[in-house]
């Protein structure tokens, strides 16, 4: 069993006991946080939602909170002694899917 779940704009595959990263999340580690399911495979029945799948939930809990690789951003502009470096981590939290239910 399988869902296609959204977080943060994005869309990830998912099955009970995977470990995710997703967008940052509210919530302390160690608290549930409930994932909108667009797509649920159970033993090859497909159910796609309109949006989402009304009758199915998952179920995660926050692991911890991470922050991304440094991104560098890096202008430069010959003969002109013009440059500028900026980096950038982007706040995300990791999540470890508890349950999957469908119906």
């Amino acid at each position: 069993m399988y869902a296609i779940v959204r977080s943060g704009g994005k869309q990830y595959r998912v099955r009970e006991g995977d470990e995710i990263v997703v967008d940052r999340l509210a919530g302390e580690p160690g608290s549930a946080v409930a994932l909108d399911v667009l797509l649920l495979d159970h033993d090859g029945t497909v159910s796609v939602g309109t949006p989402t799948v009304a009758s199915a939930s998952v179920d995660a809990q926050v692991a911890e909170h991470v922050r991304a690789k440094k991104v560098i951003a890096f202008k430069y502009k010959n003969k002109t002694r013009r440059r500028q470096q900026r980096g950038h981590r982007q706040p995300q939290t990791r999540i470890t899917i508890t349950s999957i239910r469908g119906g």
